[in-house]
């Protein structure tokens, strides 16, 4: 599915400069990698997590704020999955979709608000609104097929603004992430489509 460019026209900010300092929010939790062998923990809201070494671009912030919309409208999809699937390996991939994309959320958000903007304003569309409400009333096995091929859609847009990050953007947390969007969206596709073709 091709991703909307009207989004990405209204990103027409300032290009940051300089080095952004990395701030936990206090909306959803970012966890905080631990050590070889560690487990990771949860930062607290305001704690400073380290600046990134490289001068944020426009690109960098254009993919944040583009990722955000995105990822939510992934974690409402995945949302009406317990109530609407019989398929324990579907509800086991919407856990592992919001388990992935919530975290990033509240890093990307806390990202943003070090430099000083607000994440939202934005809509996403891959998925229609026409689409969602088909979602929202399909159930069983019709819910399953709709939900993984619609998925399959939203997350190779996801993969198409993550390549972007990677060729234009310049901030190591962004990167970071656009690399993480790519490994981890495109195993799921893998699986959705094996799902599809088994028919869950």
């Amino acid at each position: 599915m091709i991703f909307s460019l009207s989004l990405l026209a209204g990103c027409t900010a300032t290009e940051p400069e300089g080095p952004a300092a990395l701030v936990a929010g206090s909306g959803a939790p970012v966890i905080v990698p631990g050590g070889p062998g560690d487990a990771g923990r949860t930062a607290t809201p305001g704690e400073r997590l380290g600046e990134s070494e490289a001068g944020v671009t426009a690109a960098d912030v254009r993919f944040a704020e583009d990722m955000i919309p995105h990822h939510r409208q992934a974690l409402e999809m995945a949302g009406l999955v317990e109530a609407r699937t019989s398929s324990q390996p579907v509800r086991r991939l919407a856990e592992r979709i919001t388990a992935a994309q919530r975290p990033e959320i509240g890093a990307m958000t806390a990202w943003l608000r070090a430099l000083g903007r607000t994440a939202g304003g934005h809509e996403d569309h891959t998925v229609s609104p026409e689409q969602m409400n088909e979602l929202r009333t399909a159930r069983g096995a019709a819910f399953d097929r709709l939900f993984l091929t619609l998925m399959i859609d939203h997350h190779e847009a996801a993969l198409t603004m993550a390549g972007r990050q990677l060729r234009e953007g310049s901030d190591r947390a962004m990167l970071a992430t656009a690399k993480d969007v790519l490994s981890g969206q495109s195993t799921e596709i893998t699986r959705m489509r094996r799902l599809l073709r088994s028919g869950t």
